[in-house]
């Protein structure tokens, strides 16, 4: 090919090319379907910039910058937004949660109340408003440690009192459930009947059953025996369900799984997905937890088939996570976990198969031995199979070290952090001691360079909300107020890992968690300003509207 020496000739050409090809494209290119200007638009990239507004195309950003360059973008069609100064987030991200499960329920929510006699209004207020043959069910969310005026949970006679056909199902955390006699009756449970495997159904002195079930065990007892919806009823629940996750200001998650989690679960979200009526995003892992050898090899079958990413950008399996053995996994609640050799050979034996089927893993690690007893088969693993480039990720890593988190870099790993202690922070107390001030330590991690995220390990052991994430993980403060944690991070370190930081441990960093041309119109408007709103307000800030893939899902 001759080279052009002429310069005049190639600024000829050049001058041709980006006039001609150029403006056909230009014209090509359709005008946006809606403009939102006037805002103070915090697009969480990598330079954190603030914008005054953006174009939308579809379901797509399609142009960020200010009001007078977007505006010109308008076309005949193009409905533009006044947002009058409104401060605008990407849509948050929970990277822990248990929101698939929750359907099988319509709860009644404590989360967040703060006095005893006004859970008791709405435990009231849910019997009155229960259809014929309905219950009256909230698993988790709360502690009685939350209630400033009456730190206590809810005997028999009381619940009794509110209703004695309706029956009243109040779990609290994972330590214990309260229960009517009409729930005793309806769950068939007798003096006769045997406490579950790590559970106690409690009697009373005359060796009836008190309506009070301990411990966790007794806790999954209770919630397998409550009657589940129809598939339409089921269906109606997600959708109910998905509308108060963008009242919230969650627009996706990653689902860790959990009790009695099966096909049903992901079908009730996967027909609203296929039917597009789906308004926030899931993806879910596996999770099998198998408690001896012989369920692992059962499982092992199961990891062989594994075949993700076969969804949506709606809806889909990412791979493996939560626990991965039953025996070798930790409690928040316990500081006496044992690593036992027998275990971790159950773990390695998992492990192996995982990564050899090249699957993303997420395990849930919590203590200072289990971390490194974890770590030990990692780095062994990655010897034989490298995980590097598997995106695995340890949640919760409450106790976790300066030197585990470098092992976990060399590995690839990312870490995620959970606001548990929001609900739980006087039991931990209680547990750790001096060491629960650190616990989890979010300054560490951040300081530490790792890519991190921050969730809630929603639903039973804390609350979905997610500005009490941020609120926790900038204070320190539980529902109550009460400072428990001491190791924050900054208003913008936080936002940063509830939202792009978030998309990363879904496989979505190309499409969620900024809002930059390319990626998915996922977004709130708030009511406040995230930026500058009054420290101890975060926690009180919410979406006026809610977008999820260029349309409003939610508008207060």
């Amino acid at each position: 090919m001759k080279i052009i020496k002429d310069f005049r000739v190639r600024f000829f050409l050049n001058f041709l090319f980006f006039n001609v090809f150029g403006a056909s494209s230009a014209f090509a290119q359709a005008a946006p379907d809606l403009i939102l200007h006037n805002a103070k638009i915090i697009t969480v990239d990598q330079q954190f910039r603030i914008v005054q507004a953006l174009a939308i195309t579809g379901d797509k950003i399609t142009a960020t910058g200010t009001n007078a360059s977007i505006l010109k973008l308008k076309g005949k069609a193009t409905e533009v937004i006044d947002l009058k100064g409104k401060s605008v987030i990407p849509g948050l991200i929970d990277n822990h949660a248990h929101f698939i499960r929750a359907p099988e329920h319509m709860e009644l929510r404590l989360d967040g109340v703060l006095y005893r006699k006004e859970a008791i209004q709405l435990i009231k207020q849910a019997v009155s408003k229960a259809k014929l043959n309905g219950w009256v069910v909230t698993i988790g969310g709360w502690s009685r440690t939350q209630f400033l005026d009456d730190p206590r949970g809810f005997d028999l006679e009381e619940l009794d009192q509110i209703s004695k056909t309706i029956p009243i199902v109040i779990q609290e955390v994972y330590l214990r459930t309260f229960l009517n006699s009409a729930a005793i009756t309806q769950l068939d449970l007798n003096e006769n009947t045997p406490d579950p495997r790590g559970g106690k159904i409690l009697k009373n002195s005359n060796g009836k059953v008190s309506g009070i079930v301990e411990g966790a065990g007794g806790v999954a007892f209770i919630a397998s025996k409550l009657p589940l919806p129809t598939t339409q009823g089921w269906q109606e629940n997600v959708k109910t369900y998905a509308t108060y996750l963008n009242q919230l200001g969650i627009t996706a998650w990653y689902d860790a799984g959990g009790r009695g989690i099966d096909e049903r679960h992901y079908q009730a979200y996967q027909s609203l997905a296929d039917q597009n009526k789906l308004t926030v995003r899931a993806f879910y892992t596996t999770m099998r937890s198998p408690s001896n050898p012989q369920e692992v090899d059962k499982v092992l079958l199961e990891v062989n088939s594994q075949k993700p990413f076969q969804g949506s950008d709606f809806i889909d399996n990412i791979g493996w996570g939560e626990s991965v053995y039953g025996p070798a996994s930790t409690t928040l609640l316990s500081n006496d976990f044992k690593v036992q050799a027998q275990n971790m050979e159950q773990v390695r034996r998992l492990i192996k198969a995982i990564a050899s089927k090249g699957l993303m893993l997420n395990a849930h690690v919590e203590m200072k031995n289990a971390i490194d007893a974890y770590l030990d088969e990692y780095e062994a693993l990655n010897k034989e199979i490298p995980i590097k480039g598997l995106k695995w990720s340890f949640s919760h890593v409450d106790q976790i070290t300066i030197e585990q988190i470098n092992r976990m870099k060399k590995l690839g790993m990312s870490v995620g952090l959970h606001c548990r202690p929001i609900i739980q922070g006087h039991l931990m107390q209680d547990v750790h001691h001096e060491a629960s001030k650190t616990m989890p330590p979010f300054r560490l991690v951040q300081d530490s360079g790792i890519s991190w995220g921050l969730g809630s390990d929603a639903t039973a052991v804390t609350t979905a909300n997610p500005f009490y994430n941020l609120d926790f993980a900038i204070t320190g403060r539980m529902v109550s107020g009460k400072k428990i944690n001491y190791q924050s991070v900054t208003r913008e370190e936080a936002l940063i890992a509830h939202t792009r930081n978030n998309a990363q441990f879904v496989f979505q960093e190309h499409n969620l968690g900024s809002l930059q041309p390319g990626k998915y119109a996922d977004l709130l408007v708030l009511n406040k300003d995230y930026l500058t709103v009054p420290i101890n307000e975060i926690r009180n800030l919410f979406p006026l509207a809610t977008m999820v893939a260029g349309k409003f899902v939610y508008k207060k």
